[in-house]
């Protein structure tokens, strides 16, 4: 399960254009034996929301129980549509 957000973005000027983002978090990047001086991560693969319900469980990991921010963040952007108006100035 990965969490995903929209954002349409629209440009006024002479070309309106439909802009999809798509986030989502990757592998968890914790250090885990940093205290000792190492380097360890938990194996986590992808971030999954302890609860659906917008709280503070949405931002902590079910799987190794990290914050989000620990995750590798990836944006996928996509333009969908793009239009030009016919000039009407003939």
């Amino acid at each position: 399960m990965s969490k995903r957000q929209v954002v349409l973005k629209r440009d006024v000027a002479n070309t309106s254009s439909s802009v999809i983002r798509n986030v989502r978090y990757g592998e968890c990047q914790k250090n885990h034996a940093a205290n000792i001086g190492g380097y360890a991560v938990d194996g986590c693969r992808e971030f999954m929301a302890s609860t659906g319900d917008g709280g503070g469980g949405a931002l902590t990991c079910a799987a190794c129980g990290c914050h989000r921010n620990f995750h590798r963040r990836e944006v996928q952007t996509e333009v969908v549509c793009e239009y030009s108006p016919p000039n009407s100035s003939r």
